[in-house]
């Protein structure tokens, strides 16, 4: 394949002959976005399938979808139930740790199977995303940078929760977006330790009773949703390099945790380290796989 000169930028097309070209030297290898962090199960994992060319289609509860290239499918295993190919069909194969995705473990069985269009919203950024890293990856045979493995975890993990949330069954009358509007409102208020139900019922003007019911009809609970963006929130800066010096209980009191120690004892029964063991994880993979 001709090299694109250094003054030029490469072109779609160029683009699309080295992403086939990766998939061919990598011998159709499953490529690991980030390791699980200690602790963690390494068979949880969710398998982010990107359609390079050929046909393909996926079939889920009866229904039928035609893949185009560029699509993204989601799956549970490596060789999903329902795909079928033919031939020519040629595609990359992503595993990313359930850990980094915040997925709950009742949802992972739910996300087989779903389709995410390369073409538009945020499945078009996932698929570009995962374009650029296995490139990099098979050029530099290793593992890619890992400020681009976070971003491609962190892309993936919004795209599976839009993939997951339009799967949920609807809501009676205005229930699903008085749901949004109270998870909105939770995002924004996340570092207040005096978020609680009776708080969020009242800023939306309804009983707590109700708004306990929404959760419910969600399959969680108020204070699980709350806890567990909290977790999410923590995990994160934890591993930015920036917040490195911050200690785990400035970390845990900024989002909301008033206690030191059932921050850690939740940390670490959610995602199997302790916080100061995955910053230590984070701090060590950085210096493995530093940023390209």
């Amino acid at each position: 394949m001709p090299e694109t000169p250094a003054s030029e930028s490469p072109t779609p097309e160029s683009r699309a002959q080295q992403l086939v070209q990766a998939a061919l030297d990598g011998g159709g290898d499953c490529v690991d976005v980030l390791s699980p962090p200690p602790g963690a199960d390494p068979e949880d994992c969710l398998y982010v399938l990107l359609h390079v060319r050929g046909a393909a289609t996926v079939r889920r509860g009866g229904v039928s979808t035609v893949l185009t290239p560029g699509d993204l499918l989601i799956g549970t295993a490596v060789h999903p139930v329902g795909l079928l190919q033919d031939a020519q069909c040629l595609m990359m194969r992503f595993r990313v740790p359930c850990f980094y995705l915040g997925v709950r473990q009742a949802d992972v069985r739910r996300a087989g199977g779903l389709v995410a269009r390369g073409s538009e919203g945020i499945g078009s950024l996932a698929s570009q995303l995962l374009r650029t890293l296995v490139v990099q990856s098979r050029a530099h045979r290793a593992r890619p940078g890992n400020h681009l493995a976070r971003s491609v975890c962190d892309i993936v993990a919004v795209l599976v929760a839009e993939l997951l949330e339009r799967e949920a069954p609807e809501q009676p009358g205005g229930a699903a977006e008085l749901l949004a509007r109270i998870r909105a409102h939770i995002e924004e208020n996340l570092a207040d330790p005096d978020l609680a139900p009776e708080s969020i019922a009242r800023s939306q003007h309804i009983s707590v009773r109700y708004l306990h019911k929404l959760f419910q009809q969600d399959g969680t609970t108020v204070g699980q949703f709350v806890r567990q963006r909290r977790l999410d929130a923590c995990r994160r800066e934890l591993e930015r390099p920036s917040r490195r010096q911050s200690s785990v209980s400035a970390v845990a009191h900024r989002w909301g945790f008033v206690s030191h120690s059932h921050f850690s004892r939740t940390f670490r029964d959610a995602y199997g380290v302790s916080p100061r063991e995955w910053q230590a994880y984070a701090t060590q993979n950085d210096s493995r796989n530093p940023a390209s």
